[in-house]
């Protein structure tokens, strides 16, 4: 882990003034549950933070994690206010003439729900004029139907707005690679940890995010360009587009009349990532730091509070101008300084291990790494340019893990020398080789106990040593793993959401294609008939690939020359495809059922 040898100050209590500011009321208890009674947040389970940091957490995490659990309904400025601790992610509420217009909506239905619900309680039953999505990731709009259902008789004439290119970034990034990410993100956010000072104490972004029912309302207005404007309810919002910052698609939203911005994600109390542990595109660090000094030049200086969608707001003109600029110079030296060294000549690795902050950014809070770090974001501005390799023809035809793994047990004089030669490094603190060495012996046996106890032991010292929440989070799900007598399954199914488009789900449907099973196969082609779509979908499996195509409703090629016809609603097509039920299918289709049935067992749907 990166060691700055300079650190802010633990005497500096700016950020806990500013965190408890403004606070109406919490909650004594803040407990959601689902309509079943089952828990999906409870912020009580982090009260242990209010005591001294032990030594199994470090120190500037533990101070993180202090800030982050303050839960309640906070007064941000004249009519606009921020319910937070209730999820990952803030609520923020903007006053209008009559209602109130809500930006970001949490994780869950359930979270969001319980949000506006404490607003409310000492706001007034407003009722939702619109919701605001700032960017694509699920925290920021996967409660939208908890604000929604209560907005009024017809929630489909409540403006919901988002950036250009919303849906797809939702889809690409939950559907493509859904399954491979969500088994990442277990270990990212600890997610089957125990919440305490041993092990979860936290994400760096939040606590953790609610477990409730996350469900996908499309935006129904889009913002297209930096300038857009809207006025709802009597509040007037100017839009800035940020894309490719901390989303693929990303608006901060500027309420001139209250002279407040909401910078989504762009700018918050943490390091942010560049490049996930979870897996995502990684992020382009230069348009990040551009972005944010457009954001200056636009609305910093007629700013007097900014806010973001995680941790606390920053009041004042001098501080907003200095926190914005000092994030700006952050993200722009990451990229032009690793761009600078890689251009020298240098691997990702070793610029990770040579790059350090300015002393100016070493010493202030919100650029240290709860949530990103410079290691991780300086090997992800590399892969940006270079890709995965490295440069060094080594490394361009490695055997797999395993197989390394043997090899160099084999080397090293067996097993039980290289489990001694680890101990050693622990020994003398360096765990990072002691994990190593201990993960070729896992690799190489994967049965073999006193390996593995060995290097969950190494794992979780790294991981009480961490500064970063989701390196603390990895290292100690990890060694929970391998003290586990059974590992969790990978997860391949790849989800299918009931309000996308049907296109969205034949993307679905092929990325879980058996293709050498299904490449020794003859060409079969399915013709689908949408009525309430007005299309036709022609879909063709060859080579083991399925594409897909459409075409104005009943000009398709016939049943003569399809292996099977069907005529079907777009309801009945999503029954076959994410629940197998080819009831609708049987009656209205013409030719070879079984090529619809093999079809579904490529993808272990039937």
């Amino acid at each position: 882990m990166f060691h700055p040898a300079i650190q802010p100050s633990f005497q500096d209590n700016v950020d806990f003034e500013n965190a408890e500011r403004g606070l109406i009321a919490s909650l004594d208890t803040c407990l959601v549950r689902n309509k079943d009674g089952q828990m999906v947040w409870n912020n009580e389970d982090y009260n242990f933070l209010q005591g001294d940091c032990p030594s199994t957490v470090n120190p500037k995490l533990w101070r993180q994690g202090q800030l982050t659990r303050k839960q309640g309904l906070f007064e941000v400025t004249n009519g606009v206010y921020q319910v937070r601790g209730f999820d990952i992610s803030n609520m923020t509420l903007v006053e209008g003439k009559t209602g109130v217009i809500v930006l970001d909506v949490l994780a869950s239905t359930e979270c969001a729900a319980a949000a506006l619900e404490l607003y409310r309680s000492h706001r007034g039953n407003r009722s939702v004029k619109a919701v605001i999505y700032s960017h694509s990731h699920y925290d920021h709009f996967g409660g939208a139907q908890g604000v929604l259902s209560e907005a009024n008789e017809n929630q489909h004439e409540v403006p919901i707005i988002a950036p250009a290119g919303f849906m797809d970034a939702v889809l690409k990034e939950n559907i493509v690679a859904g399954p491979a990410m969500r088994r990442r993100a277990v270990f990212m956010f600890g997610g089957s940890l125990p919440i305490g000072p041993k092990a979860h104490v936290g994400c760096g972004l939040g606590m953790a995010a609610s477990s409730g029912t996350t469900i996908v309302v499309p935006p129904n207005d889009t913002i297209d360009a930096t300038g857009d404007e809207r006025i709802i309810d009597g509040v007037r919002l100017v839009f800035q587009m940020v894309p490719e910052t901390e989303a693929p698609c990303e608006i901060n939203v500027f309420f001139p009349d209250q002279r407040a911005v909401y910078i989504a994600e762009c700018a918050t109390h943490t390091m942010h990532n560049v490049i996930t542990l979870r897996g995502a595109q990684v992020r382009d660090a230069k348009k990040w730091s551009k972005h944010l000094d457009e954001t200056l030049d636009l609305y910093g200086y007629d700013s007097d509070v900014i806010l973001s969608g995680h941790h606390w707001p920053t009041w004042g003109h001098e501080n907003i101008v200095k926190f914005i600029s000092d994030q700006r110079d952050l993200y722009g030296y990451m990229h032009d300084q690793t761009v600078r060294l890689m251009n020298q000549g240098m691997s990702g690795i070793e610029i990770a291990e040579q790059l350090q902050l300015p002393p100016s950014l070493q010493q202030e809070w919100y650029a240290s790494g709860y949530y990103g770090c410079l290691s991780q974001n300086v090997k992800g501005i590399y892969q940006r340019y270079m890709t995965w390799f490295d440069g060094n023809p080594a490394n361009i035809w490695k055997h797999p893990p395993k197989e390394e793994g043997k090899r160099y047990v084999d080397c090293m004089g067996g097993v039980q020398a290289v489990l001694e030669k680890a101990k050693d490094f622990a020994d003398k603190g360096d765990l990072r080789f002691a994990a190593t060495l201990l993960d070729h012996v896992v690799a190489a046996e994967p049965s073999n106990e006193q390996g593995q106890q060995q290097l969950a032991g190494v794992y979780e010292q790294l991981g009480f040593g961490a500064e970063n929440a989701v390196w603390r989070n990895f290292y100690l799900t990890a060694a929970q793993e391998l003290g586990s007598k059974s590992k969790g399954a990978p997860q391949s199914v790849v989800a299918i959401n009931p309000r996308s488009d049907v296109e969205d789900w034949f993307d679905a449907l092929s990325l879980q294609i058996d293709g050498p099973k299904a490449s020794n196969m003859s060409v079969q082609t399915i013709v689908i008939n949408i009525p309430d779509e007005q299309t036709t979908w022609i879909l063709t499996l060859r080579n083991g690939a399925l594409t897909y195509r459409s075409k104005a409703f009943g000009t398709a090629q016939s049943s003569d020359s399809a292996d099977f016809t069907v005529t079907i609603s777009k309801s009945e097509v999503y029954n076959m495809i994410a629940k197998g039920n080819l009831d609708a299918v049987k009656e209205t289709g013409k030719g070879k059922i079984e090529t619809v049935v093999n079809l579904l067992n490529l993808c272990n749907i039937v």
